[in-house]
């Protein structure tokens, strides 16, 4: 069995920064294992193209959640990244830190190291931030942030108009002093590339001789002498293999396979390890629950003014936009969907925004089959208003379903099952409306088509997002950080209680969610677990 100092599960958002982090000082070698392929193809390098790898099952899990009665009994689409990078190398780009409250109240729940003042240093040093440095940006670090401002689409402005007029700040930063307001989004891109976190880190980390990364190598099994990780099973090409590690084994999974793969490995909730007939190597039943994600929903109108469809539906447009990516690399294909957007209060009471804005300069209400038709969209001057929430009270839960780690887990995320939830989305659908009513847009707005001037009730409105509603593809907290073993999976050093040599560092030890996109402080997460478990073994 080949030896190495740290084994690295999963080479996504967090678990690129930490092979990146272990292996830098050429001391330690490091084994990363990724059950997918290769990041280097074209729509995952080209920013745009994640509406070709949405349901893409060659770099994509294709997860699918079971029927939620609060999505009206809908069967939720879960894509997680199946390649280098993980979902760094899938998703919208939107570089989004989360609010200093967020994480001053992990601290507060006795994770030490884990307030906004002590992470700060840790998301400048990731950064080089084309906005330039300042009290809250860092420039320099290995992730290029692009500020998009240049690059907006006409019709973002009337939205950040619209906004102002409807009560909003306008917000230079959404990741400056403060969250609230109206902006542009910054995005993790570079040139005209998207930055994930295989480009930024992993790929650097590759041409070191201390790293090796092995590809289409599926974890099966986290391999245990008593009650001390010891190693990683794994599956490639169709035959086993094992590697010890002599240090630590790195769970870096995501909050999907993370859990997953600790149940297969008798890390988890008795009952149902026992029930399965996997012998319990450690009780805890947080493993895979308290699951945390953010739901959201887009109201679409017909505008008098050409949008972005015009231009991205027709052959020629495709052709014109197509050449321009390739010669200049910049145009629509350069950047996210979400072009701008903000975040605000359902009620004026409440101490900091809940709500998160994304503005979409086009409109995708016609379906297409086989990719999320961002490069398709509808045959009229469209665009979007689309809003999630911050810190939704609802709880789901992860679980494996076999012993058979190729059988997708149960996926229970109980959307919009607390009051709270449906209250303040009720609250938040209806400022939409307000801003889509302010004169900079409202002018230029034909008809609202979804849902339809006809959704006027409240009654009607929870309907409308009970049957609209969706992932925004952030899940979080299914091996949850915090002191207390009998409430959490893994302490504020990440170790995994009642275990020796074993850590979670991804999304999934986020104690509670954080208010906005979570790329971010997944990749902050890698860069502080990383340095944690290099103190550990200094």
């Amino acid at each position: 069995m080949p030896t190495y100092d740290f084994i690295v599960v999963g080479s996504g958002s967090a678990g690129s920064v930490v092979a990146e982090r272990l292996s830098a000082s050429g001391r330690h070698s490091v084994l990363v294992l990724e059950a997918g392929g290769s990041d280097r193809r074209f729509y995952v390098q080209m920013p745009l193209g994640y509406g070709k790898t949405f349901f893409d099952p060659a770099v994509n899990w294709n997860y699918k959640a079971e029927p939620d009665p609060g999505l009206a009994g809908n069967a939720d689409h879960w894509p997680r990244g199946k390649l280098l990078g993980g979902s760094s190398s899938i998703n919208a780009m939107v570089w989004i830190r989360g609010q200093r409250e967020d994480f001053d109240a992990w601290a507060r729940g006795g994770n030490t190291g884990w307030s906004f003042d002590e992470l700060l240093p840790a998301f400048k040093a990731i950064e080089d931030n084309q906005a330039g440095a300042d009290e809250w940006r860092g420039t320099g670090g290995p992730l290029h942030v692009t500020d998009c401002t240049p690059f907006s689409h006409p019709l973002t402005r009337r939205f950040l108009e619209a906004g102002q007029q409807a009560g909003l700040p306008l917000n230079p930063d959404f990741n400056g002093p403060t969250q609230e307001g109206v902006g542009v989004y910054q995005i993790s891109t570079r040139n005209g590339r998207r930055m994930s976190a295989a480009r930024a880190f992993l790929r650097p980390a590759m041409r070191r001789g201390n790293v090796r990364v092995e590809t289409n190598a599926l974890a099966t099994r986290v391999l245990f002498e008593g009650k001390r990780a010891v190693g990683v099973e794994y599956v490639r090409n169709g035959k086993t293999h094992a590697a010890r590690a002599g240090r630590e084994v790195v769970l870096c999974g995501g909050s999907v396979n993370t859990p997953q793969l600790l149940q297969l490995s008798g890390v988890g909730p008795a009952e149902l390890l026992t029930g399965l007939g996997i012998p319990v190597v450690h009780a805890n039943a947080n493993v895979g629950a308290n699951l945390q994600d953010h739901v959201g929903i887009n109201y679409t109108y017909k505008g008098s003014i050409p949008t972005l469809n015009q231009i991205l539906r027709p052959w020629w447009g495709k052709l014109m936009v197509g050449c321009r990516y390739l010669l200049l690399r910049d145009g629509p294909l350069s950047l996210s969907m979400n072009n701008a957007g903000g975040f605000f209060r359902t009620d004026p009471s409440l101490d900091r925004p809940n709500m998160q804005l994304y503005f979409q300069a086009f409109s995708t209400v016609l379906p297409r089959g086989g990719e999320r038709p961002i490069l398709t969209p509808d045959p009229w001057p469209g665009f979007s208003i689309g809003l999630s929430n911050c810190r939704p009270s609802s709880r789901g839960e992860i679980m494996i379903r076999s012993t058979n780690p190729l059988d997708h887990p149960r996926i229970t995320a109980n959307a919009f099952s607390t009051e709270g939830d449906v209250s303040e989305m009720l609250a938040a659908v209806k400022f939409v409306r307000t801003i889509a009513s302010m004169p900079a847009i409202a002018e230029v707005i034909r008809e609202e088509i979804l849902p339809g001037p006809s959704i006027t009730s409240d009654e009607d409105l929870i309907q409308d997002f009970r049957k609209r509603s969706g992932t925004v593809y952030h899940p979080v907290s299914t091996c949850r950080m915090g002191p207390d073993a009998t409430r959490s999976v893994v302490d504020p050093r990440l170790k995994v209680h009642g275990l020796a040599g074993l850590r979670v560092i991804d999304a999934s030890i986020f104690p509670d969610n954080i208010s906005g996109n979570t790329n971010a402080a997944s990749i902050m997460t890698g860069w502080k677990g990383a340095a944690m478990v290099l103190e550990d073994h200094s």
